[in-house]
């Protein structure tokens, strides 16, 4: 191998004796290629596509780059294209300080910049979009680069990549980058199918050596032992002896002092993997900790990993209350200059709702957060101050692993498991890398720093395992759509539309899997019969005890919704008898204790103004109805003058010292907590339900919860065992059959008319084309039946959550209600959404489609409130929403009212789509945008 300094004059060599594009643009980088790069960039240059997976960091987006000058040296068009706006906007920010403002735009449906030039950067959406539309602006095109290809694997979005390359004109090349994925080769294969001569481009080197590391307590230590390579620790590597004897040690003396969070679970009954059985539980250090020891060891700047939003929130408070200041002040005057110039148009009014001062001083001291709930302006600050080396330490979730160009020192993490949607899983060997791909940051760095937090319960071979595993298949998640199949039967015809759809790396991977998935079934069978032994009970059946215990559960989550609409109903019937003068007791909470009502109650119920209240100290207390505990009463009454002011303290001290002699010795009594009443003592299904239990031949055998842990694992393998045979069964053109469903679902409803070859879109397909959502089919109909018709633009807006918005939690006991009376406008909307949704779903079930997802009413509220003008403050109050995660929404639905503006079926909803995006399109909504 040669050595670097012949590499650099090799390297000056080609640079002089070449002129070609290639020679040029590496004159105008100031470092040398790599040999990837290099062989990426060859393949452009001699015209063909070319898919190139490489690590995190490693530079695979010089290959994009080079496609894009080649594009403006010939006289064609570039688009780059990335799964997220927040990539776009800073891809199109980097492309412009090198070609000019005037040479590259951006799109990215709620942005337009420049959208004719010749470089035009934006969201694979938009590129769809424009392909289905035969846009103009496609005429010329001559490369298009897809960012962070391998987010074709994502469920909800994924299927987007794959509809661009199977549309985009054949003599258009594709640059694919992707991360570093086991079948690079198998995806190359697929495209040179698809697409004609792909060439396929493999790195696992990456250009900045890692190290892998476990902090134990306040000690760092290196995962392997001294003779592993960390650039190529091999299969199994061996542990540090070091590390091992460290893990012993501080199991043997427990948890550390100041130590914070729980460790993970014990291996066996009580027993560490490194210890005795008497040992106790050591936990993970705290966060002020570990950044106190990354500081001393010269690891900053840093990302620490933490699986949840509000534990990196926590993180921030917890470092900042540390007292740790890990800036200088030439560098605190430059982040407080940054944070003024991004944030100075930010409303005021609504800083102490975003918790604008505590995140500012948390940046000064170099520390931050990143997660999808942060504001957009907050997210770019941070990204940006990080970049420029600032922001010292950012707690972070795993989004900041998606592409967006954030390099650190080195990387930590918190824990190896996550919430996946469903429930808690172990972290991948492709996310581990993934992750800690950010450590190293190529041109500063000669090393990047792996760490994971050591708890008990935490493997160290596990975690070598993790950093020594390259495993990361690409698996497609294509599935066809109502609006794909109406584009594409109007575009290509039902036959042609059919053969596209088979040629889907869906389908690619299915016909060549089959031996491996048969494979894997047999594996499966011989696991149930396995858990069947293991779950049997000689008492009796256990899978019949299992199901009272499931009818239980069921049964109490339904009393207890009950529970919490009998506390509602008081509480409504409460408010609706109360009348100024009116002396309450408040059973609990912060303002327990009697207060006089000020002011007659509106009846508008829970949903209604504030109450108006004196209390007993006195203070005045503005109380939202919803938040009276159960319980409250109106126990007396005392005049109040007429003309009685609240801003005087001695008008407050007469009227409290009235309520106080009115009440007389009850003044002095404690409050009474009394609680909404439960029928779970009372309920004649559950006493059977309980009895049924205790009465069960198994109820009384001492492994019953052994048999019950393994029956659970035998129904979750039995679900998977029968989700492979339908896959295996139905695998041969399994894409197209789908197709074939979609469109009778849509022939049913009218948007397509005849059968086979003889199908046509209908006029009412025409529109739907149009309309690109998840639930785009729900839309389509709403739209149609002229459930909408009526709606104002607050109430418009607010519907048009209803097909986009999902929950990050459980759904709440009560479900969310629109504002408005129960026969308003809105309301009627909503519940016509609805029961759309629900129509569509058992229609589709009938023609055998996995039913989309219930819509969610949880953003109604807030955005009817936002689009009528309403205060930041008391939107997010309405939705128990974050700042971020409602820009985001809203960002959203301005999306989809565009298309409701253009689609929509009659003039008056178009004109009203528009009005609400006015609306809409304000604040902290409107700010930050490029």
């Amino acid at each position: 191998m040669s050595s670097p300094a012949e590499r650099y004059t090799a390297f000056r060599r080609r640079q002089t004796e070449e002129d070609t594009p290639l020679s040029r643009f590496r004159r105008r980088q100031d470092f040398a290629l790599d040999d990837f790069q290099e062989q990426g960039c060859r393949a452009v240059q001699d015209g063909h596509g070319v898919l190139v997976a490489a690590p995190t960091g490693a530079g695979k987006t010089i290959v994009g780059e080079f496609a894009v000058a080649l594009a403006l040296e010939q006289g064609r068009k570039a688009f780059y294209t990335t799964p997220i706006k927040a990539l776009s906007n800073q891809k199109f920010q980097d492309l412009r300080r090198v070609h000019g403002a005037d040479a590259v735009g951006l799109l990215t449906g709620d942005t337009t910049i420049n959208g004719d030039a010749s470089v035009v950067v934006m969201t694979t959406e938009v590129l769809r979009n424009m392909l289905y539309n035969d846009a103009p602006a496609l005429r010329g095109l001559g490369f298009v680069v897809m960012d962070e290809v391998h987010y074709l694997a994502d469920r909800f979005r994924g299927p987007v990549w794959e509809e661009v390359i199977l549309h985009l004109a054949r003599d258009v090349q594709v640059v694919s980058l992707s991360a570093t994925v086991s079948n690079a080769e198998e995806f190359g294969q697929w495209l040179t199918e698809v697409r004609g001569d792909t060439s396929v481009v493999v790195s696992e080197r990456r250009p900045v050596p890692l190290w892998q590391h476990m902090m134990v307590g306040r000690d760092l230590l290196d995962l392997y032992g001294s003779d592993v390579d960390p650039t190529d620790p091999g299969i199994n590597p061996p542990i540090s002896p070091d590390l091992v004897e460290a893990i012993r040690a501080a199991e043997r003396s427990g948890p550390s002092r100041g130590s914070g969070g729980r460790g993970g679970r014990r291996n066996g009954r009580g027993r560490s993997r490194y210890g005795n059985a008497r040992q106790q539980q050591v936990r993970v250090p705290p966060r002020f900790l570990v950044v106190d020891q990354l500081d001393r060891a010269g690891l900053l700047p840093a990302i620490v990993f933490i699986f949840s939003r509000a534990g990196c929130e926590a993180a921030v408070q917890q470092v900042a209350r540390s007292g740790i200041a890990l800036t200088s002040p030439a560098e605190r005057a430059q982040i407080d200059a940054e944070v003024e110039r991004r944030c100075a148009n930010l409303p005021p009014e609504d800083l102490h709702v975003l918790d604008f001062w505590a995140w500012r001083e948390a940046l000064l001291a170099g520390v931050a957060a990143h997660h999808a709930g942060l504001l957009p302006v907050f997210k770019e600050t941070v990204e940006a101050l990080f970049a420029a080396g600032l922001v010292k330490v950012v707690f972070a979730t795993e989004t900041l692993a998606l592409g967006i160009n954030m390099p650190a020192r080195s990387v930590v993490l918190e824990k190896l498991t996550k919430w996946d949607g469903r429930g808690h899983a172990e972290v991948t060997s492709g996310e581990y890398t993934q992750l800690t791909g950010r450590a190293g940051r190529r041109g500063i760095d000669v090393e990047g720093h792996a760490v994971v937090l050591y708890a008990s319960g935490v493997d160290p071979v596990a975690v070598a395992g993790l950093a020594s595993r390259r495993t990361y298949p690409l698996r497609s998640s294509f599935t066809p759509t109502y609006n794909m199949a109406v584009n594409l039967i109007a575009t290509t015809g039902w036959s042609r539309a059919r053969e596209t759809l088979e040629t889907s790396f869906a389908q690619f991977q299915a016909d060549r899997s089959v031996v491996g998935l048969a494979r894997k079934a047999r594996s499966m069978s011989e696991a149930l019969d396995g858990y069947t032994e293991a779950m049997t009970c000689h008492l009796g059946d256990i899978e019949e005890y299992l199901q009272i215990r499931d009818a239980i559960s069921h049964r109490e989550r339904e009393l207890s919704r009950s529970r919490s609409r009998s506390a509602r109903e008081a509480t409504d019937h409460l408010l609706a008898g109360l009348r100024r003068g009116d002396v309450v007791q408040i059973p609990s909470g912060r303002r327990a204790g009697f207060a006089v009502v000020l002011e007659n109650p509106t009846p508008a119920g829970l949903d209604g103004p504030p109450l108006s209240l004196l209390t007993a100290e006195p203070r005045l207390v503005r109380m939202p109805p919803a938040d009276l505990p159960y319980g409250t009463e109106a126990v007396t009454r005392v005049r109040i003058p007429k003309h009685f002011n609240a801003r005087r303290p001695a008008e407050r001290r007469d009227l409290a010292s009235t309520m106080r002699n009115a009440l007389g010795a009850q003044a002095d009594d404690a409050p009474s907590r009394a609680k909404p009443p439960s029928a779970a003592a009372t309920d004649g299904t559950l006493v059977e339900l309980r009895e049924a239990l205790r009465h069960h031949a198994c109820h009384g055998c001492a492994d019953r919860e052994e048999h019950a842990r393994w029956a659970k694992r035998r129904s979750t393998l039995e679900s998977e065992h029968r989700d492979l045979l339908r896959r295996i069964e139905g695998r041969t053109a399994s894409i197209a059959r789908d197709f074939d469903k979609v469109c009778r679902v849509l022939a049913s409803l009218g948007y397509l008319e005849g059968d086979g070859d003889d199908a046509r879109v209908t006029e009412q397909g025409q529109w739907l084309r149009r309309l690109y959502c998840e639930k785009d089919l729900v839309l389509a109909e709403c739209l149609r039946s002229g459930a909408w018709a009526d709606l104002d633009a607050a109430g418009l807006a607010a519907v048009a959550s209803v097909v986009l918005y999902q929950s990050r939690g459980d759904d709440p006991a009560v479900p969310p209600t629109p504002p408005g009376p129960p026969d308003g406008t809105l309301a009627v909307a909503v519940r016509e959404t609805t029961r759309t949704s629900h129509r569509l779903e058992q229609l589709e079930r009938e023609h055998r489609l996995s039913g989309a997802d219930p819509v969610d009413l949880g953003l109604v509220r807030p955005m009817y409130a936002w689009a009528r003008g309403g205060s930041l403050s008391a939107v997010l109050d309405a939705g128990d929403l974050a700042a971020g995660d409602f820009v985001r929404w809203t960002r959203q639905v301005l999306d989809l009212l565009d298309h409701v503006a253009i689609a929509a079926p009659t003039p008056r909803l178009r004109d009203t789509a528009r009005e609400a995006i006015a609306a809409v399109r304000r604040g902290i909504v409107a700010h930050g945008t490029i």
